[in-house]
């Protein structure tokens, strides 16, 4: 289970993360000390669980979580770790899965791991297959880019990559960087040749012929240097890292 680890007090992760060690199925990605980190990182690197503090400046555990519903981000199990019990019955109605109190003792760590793991499983069980991506029969050779109140006609080959934030989709080509007035990353995608663009994450889409450098990032995850002249480094989701893997023969 890919696990992220957030608490402000370093003391207390480096305790937590000593003791799940123990579990050789727990496999700690990443760690962050504060809410706003831990919202990155679980777009990110998509862990199975997170262990998090609650209280914690800027952005609290249980904040981290309703933020996460907010921006529709698929949620991982969390296992909210406190020192305060008076926090147990929101966490719960945010459907946390576990809720550890510290110190934290190994027998009742057993039980959240435990817990977690079937949790995990049972979703891995019901996880409906995604199916082949089906190639349209006629793919777009020419994309407008809005830049600076003009509209550009571009390449698709030219594109380097493409990106979503609120709502809106950024196009970077070789020369030029705007807008695209699809509604949606898998809206551009099915209009461009399948072979060429990948969806690396939820939030990127990238062409394979313009990726430079493979790097590796936290545990057993990567990121994507790529040819623009900004040399943009883009995440690698945990669910397409293994076709990275497999297509870069890693």
């Amino acid at each position: 289970m890919s696990t992220i680890l957030v608490d402000d007090e370093k003391l207390a992760s480096d305790e937590l993360g000593f003791l799940l060690r123990e579990f050789p199925d727990v496999e700690i990605t990443a760690a962050a000390s504060n809410g706003l980190e831990a919202l990155k990182l679980i777009e990110d690197l998509e862990p199975d669980l997170v262990f998090m503090d609650v209280q914690m400046p800027g952005l609290d555990g249980l904040g981290a979580i309703r933020k996460l519903r907010e921006l529709n981000i698929p949620l991982p199990y969390f296992v909210m770790v406190t020192a305060h019990d008076e926090y147990a019955v929101e966490a719960f109605r945010w459907e946390a899965l576990d809720y550890l109190l510290k110190p934290v003792e190994k027998e009742r760590l057993t039980m959240a791991v435990n817990r977690a793991r079937k949790a995990v499983a049972e979703k891995a069980k019901t996880a409906a297959p995604e199916p082949p991506p089906l190639k349209p029969p006629l793919q777009r050779t020419k994309l407008l880019v809005k830049s600076n109140h003009r509209n550009f006609i571009v390449d698709a080959q030219e594109v380097i990559y493409a990106t979503i934030e609120d709502g809106l989709i950024t196009v970077v080509a070789t020369n030029l960087e705007g807008h695209a007035n699809y509604r949606t990353i898998e809206e551009l995608q099915s209009n461009l040749d399948p072979d060429t663009f990948w969806r690396v994450h939820r939030s990127y889409l990238v062409n394979i012929h313009r990726i430079k450098e493979v790097i590796p990032w936290f545990k057993s995850s990567f990121q994507l240097r790529m040819d623009d002249k900004k040399q943009t480094d883009i995440p690698v989701s945990r669910v397409q890292t293994k076709r990275l893997r497999a297509f870069l023969k890693l």
